[in-house]
C-alpha cells in the first residue's frame, strides 16, 4: 500500500496547489482496464466534463480501453466536451500518476484539441 499511499499524497498537494490557482481542473483516473478524465469547476463543486474509455463514442474502433491509443482518444473528447462548456484553460490533475505513457499521451490529445495547461 505504499506505493497508493505515496500516490495520494503528490495528488493532494498538487490539488491543493490547483486550488489556489482558482482555475477549472482536468482530472484524470487511470486503472488496469480504463482511463478517466473529467473537468471540475474552479470550486471543485460541479463536474463540466467528463470522457472515459468506458463510453460507446470513445472506445469504437478501440482494440483496448488501456493503451495511449485510447488515452489519446479521451484527451480529444474531453477537450472537445470543455470547449462546448466554454472551457479554454484548465491546471491539469495527474493525480499523483508520473507524466509518461497514457497520463502523457491523453495531456498531450487535450492539448491539440485546443485547452491550455
Amino acid at each position: 500500500m505504499d506505493k497508493k499511499i505515496a500516490r495520494l499524497r503528490r495528488a493532494k498537494s498538487t490539488r491543493a496547489h490547483i486550488r489556489e490557482l482558482g482555475v477549472p481542473r482536468l482530472s484524470v483516473l487511470r486503472t488496469g482496464q480504463h482511463v478517466y478524465a473529467q473537468v471540475f469547476s474552479a470550486d471543485g463543486s460541479k463536474v463540466l466534463a467528463a470522457a472515459s474509455t468506458t463510453q460507446a463514442d470513445v472506445r469504437e474502433g478501440l482494440k483496448s480501453g488501456k493503451n495511449a491509443e485510447a488515452a489519446a482518444r479521451v484527451g480529444r473528447a474531453i477537450a472537445e466536451k470543455a470547449k462546448a462548456a466554454g472551457v479554454d484553460k484548465v491546471a491539469f490533475d495527474r493525480s499523483g500518476y508520473r507524466f509518461h505513457g497514457r497520463i502523457k499521451a491523453l495531456a498531450d490529445a487535450a492539448r491539440e484539441g485546443g485547452l491550455q495547461f
